[in-house]
């Protein structure tokens, strides 16, 4: 099956079986391996990718329901060698221990911020539900928060420079 979708803001068509977990091809025919797989049965988030702005766990999505999205994985949500805030706060908040689930909840927080300008504790627990084997939770919540003051200080820096305050 033909398939048409956009990665990382890259038109790409790639022939698999629809059926083809979203995670596999990413992985394998696209060959971006950020995104981890971890149990295979949407549970654990490891495997996170923006669907359309959506966090999706992508290890039990089909491929064909991907068809004209656009998908956003750990690789492409940084700017020209430029931090995207979340991974910015992750760095200052010194979050992963073997980071091998961080690309998912890296993309999760970034889902969240894009639909919660600043995010309560309540708001982080509810909406992000990955697993982590290392528990670095506390660590993961003070960097959202840390990420969503970056966010907005950034776009007030925009705001100023494009002279919509003073």
């Amino acid at each position: 099956m033909k398939i048409s979708l956009k990665v990382n803001n890259k038109a790409v068509s790639i022939d698999v079986d629809g059926n083809t977990p979203l995670l596999w091809v990413i992985r394998d025919e696209l060959d971006l391996k950020g995104t981890k797989f971890g149990c295979g049965k949407a549970a654990c988030g490891s495997c996170t990718v923006l669907i359309n702005g959506d966090a999706i766990r992508c290890c039990s999505y089909p491929v064909r329901l991907a068809e004209g999205a656009e998908v956003t994985t750990i690789e492409g949500i940084g700017d020209h060698g430029t931090l995207h805030p979340v991974q910015q706060a992750w760095v200052e908040e010194i979050v992963p221990q073997c980071g091998y689930c961080q690309p998912g909840f890296i993309m999760a927080a970034v889902a969240l911020l894009d639909k919660v300008q600043a995010p309560t504790d309540e708001d982080i627990d509810r909406q992000i539900l990955n697993l982590c084997r290392c528990g670095t939770y506390y660590r993961m919540r003070k960097a959202i928060h840390r990420a969503a003051a970056l966010k907005n200080e950034s776009a007030l820096t925009l705001k100023k420079t494009l002279g919509g305050e003073e």
